[in-house]
């Protein structure tokens, strides 16, 4: 929610200022503006801001990548945030793993907004799971490494530890 809209702040290298409340027992993000009604929700802010420091390529470029940018930014919304129990979690997890068995981001081979917003999301989730766990969602282990070593991403946010030879089969 809140937390993780003023990190993207700071990553998108927004001047700080913006005042983030929450909303109903969902506790839906909400934005305060100046002028006019306040923005509500992760996505809406999030692309707002995004807009906001001229990022749009985060947004995807072509139609298709928009597209999926937004699926995955919706799947986080819906699924992640949604998910209450150990069983949602592995759902979850399964799905990226076979998504991202063959791309190095969420939408194919560029790092956008739905990326950022994964990762903020799945943080938790990573901290906790055992090393077989790691093994077992190689790709989302492989994607989420590459994500926290992203410039300006993980922030103040806990390093999550992967064994190196287990993730990159081959050398890089």
């Amino acid at each position: 929610g809140p937390e993780e809209l003023a990190l993207l702040e700071r990553l998108l290298g927004l001047p700080k200022g913006n005042k983030y409340g929450v909303q109903g027992e969902r506790k839906v993000p909400v934005l305060q503006t100046n002028n006019g009604p306040g923005l509500t929700g992760l996505m809406t802010i999030a692309a707002h801001l995004v807009k906001q420091a001229k990022k749009d390529q985060l947004l995807g470029s072509t139609a298709e990548e928009k597209a999926v940018v937004q699926q995955w930014l919706e799947y986080r919304v819906t699924r992640v945030d949604g998910s209450s129990s150990k069983e949602d979690t592995r759902t979850i997890l399964k799905d990226l793993n076979i998504h991202l068995e063959d791309k190095v981001y969420l939408a194919g081979n560029v790092f956008t907004l739905a990326d950022i917003l994964m990762y903020y999301g799945l943080h938790p989730v990573m901290v906790e799971l055992t090393v077989q766990e790691k093994e077992k969602y190689l790709n989302v282990s492989r994607w989420f490494n590459h994500i926290q070593h992203y410039p300006g991403v993980r922030q103040h946010l806990s390093k999550v530890i992967f064994i190196k030879n287990r993730l990159y089969t081959n050398a890089h």
